[in-house]
């Protein structure tokens, strides 16, 4: 799951930075709420960890301004703030949990997991391919850092096709229907494009299967 994280304290931005990486997510960190809308504006986020007492925009303000251009993302609300106005706030602008620091960070997860079970959000496209790579079935979109990497059209296929059998081996065959429209073309034809690929990226996780084909293993 790809998550925007809006914590100004260093300490414990990190350290939900680090839990929520290793659980398996994809974590964007910021602590200034002007530096996360402007992300918000330009990339698509499963789910929202916002504090409410930030510099720039406040958590609460934030996703007022989310709602008014049309983008809705599960939020949850961290804050040490106990006001019953400023919680039902953000209960009226639809928030889906309210965790209250200091928390556990275990926590935060079965909130997180909370949220996937009910709104469905472990989304089956959207893959982690390795430490930083991940890639978008639903769109075609391969993801570095968050951040949209550029690619060819048949690169891209042939990424969708990894991404869709992570932990399986993916053969000539397949890669031949897939990126290729069926056409009869060489293995060592394949085997070029997939070098040429594993060049332009930046983390080397696409493996050869000698005379069989290639596997993306599941990142830990």
């Amino acid at each position: 799951m790809r998550i925007l994280l809006l914590e100004d304290d260093l300490l414990l931005n990190n350290a939900i930075t680090n839990y929520l990486n290793k659980t398996g997510h994809m974590v964007e960190s910021y602590r200034n709420g002007d530096e996360a809308l402007k992300a918000l504006l330009k990339k698509h986020f499963d789910l929202l960890v916002l504090d409410i007492g930030v510099p720039g925009i406040d958590g609460l303000s934030l996703l007022e301004l989310l709602h008014e251009k049309k983008i809705q993302t599960p939020t949850i609300y961290i804050s040490a703030l106990i006001d019953i106005e400023e919680i039902s706030r953000a209960y009226d602008l639809g928030c889906y949990d309210y965790l209250k620091k200091p928390f556990h960070l275990k926590e935060l997860t079965l909130r997180i997991n909370k949220i996937m079970q009910i709104r469905n959000v472990v989304s089956q496209k959207h893959f982690r391919l390795s430490e930083n790579y991940s890639f978008d079935t639903d769109t075609s979109t391969l993801y570095f850092h968050n951040e949209v990497q550029t690619m060819s059209q048949r690169q891209l296929q042939i990424l969708q096709l990894l991404a869709l059998n992570r932990s399986q081996i993916v053969t000539y065959d397949m890669f031949r229907e897939y990126a290729y429209n069926d056409t009869q073309i060489d293995n060592k034809t394949i085997i070029a494009e997939i070098n040429r690929l594993k060049k332009a990226l930046h983390e080397d996780f696409i493996i050869n299967v000698r005379g069989i084909g290639y596997i993306v293993k599941r990142p830990d």
